[in-house]
């Protein structure tokens, strides 16, 4: 008879404590909502309240009407930003870019990592670790400066090593295709030893067993890299490739800004979202024109990652971020 009464009581438990609801949850666990209140409130001034003012990607903003008083003119900022090219050029470069950066990095780290993991010397192992991972600590102000002294026209070292050779100066500042690999090159010289660490830590993590029963069959080094260390790195591969693709639409502002500048012969190849934004901002002061190009740029990368994540989800749901 107890036995025949245990569900009935087992549902009455969860029920009752399923009406409780989220005030019981909020004054049992008090002590933690407090710790997690200043983690909200950043969201909450950083993140949500700024999103009122997507208002303003459909209006014709003046500064003499004031925040609610500009004009409504709907869709118009969009179809400006899409009949005059630049929305499409904008995206191309910066999913263009961000795909360079993404595929190149985490190939050339992933094979950075496996060498750096199979060298023996572990001092010559430390300072090149160390050695590839100093150039993510330079701010790209300091990167700006460096890349300048090399391509100034007038005296810098590229043009003053090619006098050397009684060759004529190049103008790389007057060459937009030249600063498609410039800027590609300078970012994975930047960013590729905080990748590396990243995949050399999971390739620490995996066990000497499976190496050694590789040794054993008979298997050689590429065959152990191949076979064992490649494929144990898929999982990490994809949660950083999925993380990458959720800012793909963001783009790499510093890098081109302080690269690039206002220099306008250089736009058609190295303009994105976000220096066609700020330039909205701060020099033509259209922020109509700018908010529709934000709320386009994060419309874009929610729905790509979303629809990435779904695919990933199908193949595989342990691979997925949610």
């Amino acid at each position: 008879m107890k036995g025949a009464g245990l569900p009935s009581e087992t549902g009455a438990w969860a029920q009752k404590k399923k009406k409780k609801g989220f005030l019981h949850e909020l004054v049992h666990n008090r002590i933690l909502f407090l710790m997690l209140l200043p983690t909200l409130l950043f969201f909450l001034v950083n993140s949500y309240f700024p999103m009122v003012g997507v208002y303003y990607a459909f209006t014709q903003f003046d500064f003499n009407s004031g925040l609610f008083d500009a004009p409504f003119v709907g869709l118009k900022n969009f179809e400006f930003l899409w009949k005059s090219g630049t929305l499409v050029k904008l995206t191309l470069n910066t999913i263009g870019y961000n795909l360079a950066f993404i595929l190149l990095g985490n190939v050339l780290a992933i094979v950075c990592a496996i060498l750096l993991s199979e060298l023996r010397i572990k001092w010559f192992k430390k300072l090149t670790q160390s050695i590839m991972f100093l150039p993510y600590f330079v701010s790209f102000v300091i990167l700006s400066v460096i890349v300048y002294n090399v391509f100034n026209y007038d005296n810098g070292f590229l043009n003053t090593l090619l006098a050397q050779f009684g060759a004529g100066p190049v103008d790389v500042y007057n060459k937009p295709s030249a600063w498609i690999f410039l800027i590609i090159l300078f970012y994975l010289w930047k960013n590729l030893g905080y990748s590396m660490v990243i995949y050399l830590a999971s390739i620490t993590g995996i066990s000497e067993e499976y190496y050694e029963a590789a040794k054993i069959d008979g298997a050689h080094i590429f065959q152990r890299i191949w076979y064992i260390t490649v494929p144990m790195l898929k999982s990490t591969f994809i949660v950083l490739l999925l993380f990458s693709l959720g800012s793909i639409m963001k783009g790499q502002f510093d890098l081109f800004y302080q690269l690039i500048g206002n220099n306008g012969v250089l736009y058609n190849t190295t303009d994105i979202l976000d220096t066609y934004v700020f330039r909205s901002l701060k020099v033509t002061f259209d922020v109509g024109m700018a908010t529709a190009a934000g709320l386009y740029q994060s419309l874009f990368g929610f729905i790509l990652i979303m629809t990435v994540n779904y695919i990933i989800r199908k193949i595989n749901d342990d691979y997925a971020l949610f």
